[in-house]
């Protein structure tokens, strides 16, 4: 019988197949990371764009019923140099759009794509015909104007008014009303999919959490939250919900700034866990940031119940102490992440995990720097994506661990039990074997007596029932001489035993009983092998398993008993190719009155079982149905230093 492992080669094989199966996902997710800012930003073929406007700015102070100075100084944009950023001293600026004729359209209307203003107000021949007025600090936005048919071609005059940015940032598209409010929805869905998807996974996540033991489970709610955040970022960092609900638009900033308070936490908690101890340190790390995202969380509350007094500790706590402790969260579970890539599988799927939301990261930020400071987040959402799933196939792998262990565990104790009842019926054996076998074998014998006296007077026809009495009788003593062995086996004076010796012997004596059946046996010893024991017992329990393996043998029948050392053991293997034994009869062997045999009793096995436990061996067998059996037993060398 071989034993087939995994070879160090073979799972160095194994992890480098995961590694290459992660790169090409995490490559493909990147590519599409970059195409999609082109994807998505694809024009509509049947809408005609306007890429030139007027900008004028508004100083601080002017009332916001003035109108734009028609005479001064107006600035030319294009979406390549769209003018958003306020310069100082102004509040907002007028946007001068010229709108071609719309009479070839049915329902003509006017979409910008990123507009930036917190107030609109839309006038058309000097006559308002827009106004948007939010009291939330949410600037981007969007616009969906419908128009009157004309003729000729007209002037739109915007006014956008803000904190930091006023203006537009794309191509300003004229067409149908109908295809103009799709393209918005089909531009700006995805986000709001992706955000729900990832909410209802958390939910569903805090509902399988329950069925978790207690420490699953807070490794479980920590990444369900990390989920959670993650998806309500995503969703309120779109423009589509302040603009279609524009009511709710303080719930929505109160909701993307409080899921960046939790959702760093969050993470780190689950990254600590799954290291399972190795950084005590993180867990005071941890405890830092919690105060820390704790005071900004009371800055934020404080800043939307007082106002503008407290925007500037908010800002600071948020933008300019939040992102660099952001950078640096991220920095520290990436260097601890690939410091124990190689060592924990767990870790490496975690280190690509986070190497793609650093890539995704970096290019946003790459990108906010080279191109202008109004530039919008879109690759980040793929990073957490695959962050994401490389958490959920993480925590998978523990539960799936935790899961085997168990199994484990439970066969561990299925056979410690099935040990445990052998013992005790092995224990009521031998102490009813040591009380009454004596006692049985003395009538036994002077009964044996009388009767071959008795033959000895009788008519030849009575002598055969005579024979089979005596047989009988002497069966029963055989019995008893076996409780007699398994009660209490003859180990009192212990020797030096060479197996090859032993062998020797135990080969002549059983070879005629071999070819008797029609067998062969071959014995291969080696080298000289030294145990301590009793010479005759050993020869007992030996001769026990192979007429048991003879009794097995079919045409063309072979015995083969090696020994060989092995790691201190002398290592015993009698395998034949007889009739072989299922799995549950292997189970039972040596257990009394157990056999395969029609008149066995199983006492000779429960003897051989003894014997070798006496002399600190063991014994254990493997069998397949139709295919022999082998036996090895295993008994410590003298020279191992556990031998009495």
């Amino acid at each position: 019988m071989k034993i087939l492992g995994c070879s160090p080669r073979g799972a160095h094989m194994k992890r480098f197949h995961l590694i290459l199966l992660l790169l090409i996902f995490g490559g493909a997710a990147f590519l599409a990371l970059l195409l999609y800012p082109y994807i998505s930003s694809s024009e509509d073929s049947t809408s005609l764009p306007i890429t030139t406007w007027k900008v004028q700015w508004i100083p601080v102070g002017t009332p916001e019923d003035a109108p734009p100075d028609i005479n001064g100084e107006w600035l030319s944009a294009t979406v390549e140099h769209p003018f958003v950023t306020l310069p100082k001293g102004k509040v907002g600026a007028w946007i001068h759009l010229t709108v071609p004729p719309t009479s070839n359209l049915s329902k003509p209307g006017l979409y910008i794509e990123l507009l930036y203003a917190m107030n609109v107000m839309i006038y058309e021949n000097s006559k308002p015909v827009y106004q948007v007025d939010r009291s939330f600090d949410f600037e981007r936005t969007l616009l969906q104007l419908p128009l009157d048919h004309t003729e000729i071609a007209n002037d739109l005059y915007l006014r956008l008014t803000g904190k930091e940015r006023a203006g537009i940032k794309s191509n300003v598209q004229l067409g149908e009303l109908p295809e103009i409010s799709q393209q918005a929805v089909r531009k700006e869905l995805p986000d709001l999919l992706l955000g729900g998807g990832l909410a209802f996974l958390s939910l569903l996540m805090l509902l399988c959490s329950w069925y978790l033991n207690r420490a699953q489970r807070s490794i479980a709610l920590a990444l369900a939250l990390f989920v959670m955040c993650s998806g309500i970022l995503i969703m309120t960092y779109s423009a589509m919900p302040c603009y279609y609900y524009p009511e709710l638009g303080h719930l929505f900033l109160f909701l993307f700034d409080t899921s960046i308070y939790i959702v760093f936490p969050a993470l780190l908690y689950f990254v600590s866990h799954i290291f399972e101890g190795q950084y005590p340190w993180i867990k005071r790390v941890l405890r830092w940031l919690v105060v820390y995202y704790s005071i900004s969380f009371c800055a934020m509350v404080g800043y939307k119940i007082i106002g503008t007094p407290l925007y500037s500790p908010y800002m600071f706590l948020t933008l300019w102490l939040g992102g660099p402790l952001i950078i640096g969260q991220l920095i520290l579970i990436s260097v601890l992440a690939f410091r124990n890539a190689m060592q924990n599988p767990n870790s490496l799927i975690l280190s690509l995990g986070i190497l793609m939301l650093a890539l995704s990261g970096m290019t946003d930020i790459l990108l906010l720097y080279t191109i202008d400071t109004s530039y919008i987040f879109n690759f980040w959402k793929f990073g957490i994506i695959i962050l994401i799933a490389s958490l959920v196939m993480i925590l998978n792998r523990r539960i799936a661990s935790d899961y085997a262990r168990l199994l484990s565990y439970s066969k561990e104790l299925e056979l410690y039990n099935h040990q445990l009842q052998r013992t005790e019926k092995m224990q009521i054996i031998s102490e009813l074997a040591a009380s009454i076998a004596h006692e049985v074998r003395n009538p036994l014998q002077v009964t044996r007596g009388f009767l071959q006296l008795l033959s000895g007077k009788s008519v030849a026809h009575d002598k055969s029932y005579f024979n089979l009495a005596i047989q009988e009788l002497d069966r029963a003593s055989g019995i008893i001489t076996d409780f007699l062995t398994f009660a209490k086996p003859e180990l009192d004076t212990l020797v030096e035993l060479d197996l090859k010796h032993e062998l020797a012997q135990i080969e002549t004596m059983m070879t005629p009983l071999v070819l008797l059946n029609k067998g062969e046996m071959e014995v291969h010893v080696p080298e000289p092998q030294i145990i301590l024991g009793n010479s005759s017992k050993f020869k007992q329990a030996l001769i026990n398993i192979i007429k048991n393996s003879i009794e097995s043998l079919h045409e063309e029948g072979l015995i083969t008993i090696n020994a060989r050392a092995e790691g201190g053991n002398a290592v015993i293997r009698i395998a034949d190719n007889g009739e072989g034994m299922e799995a549950e009869q292997i189970t039972k062997l040596g257990e009394p009155y157990f056999s395969t045999k029609t008149k066995g009793t199983g006492l000779g096995l429960m003897v051989t079982f003894r014997i070798i436990e006496v002399m600190e061996g063991t014994l254990e067998f493997h069998s397949e149905k139709g295919k022999g059996t082998e036996a090895i037993i295993r008994f410590p060398l003298i020279s191992n230093p556990r031998t009495k």
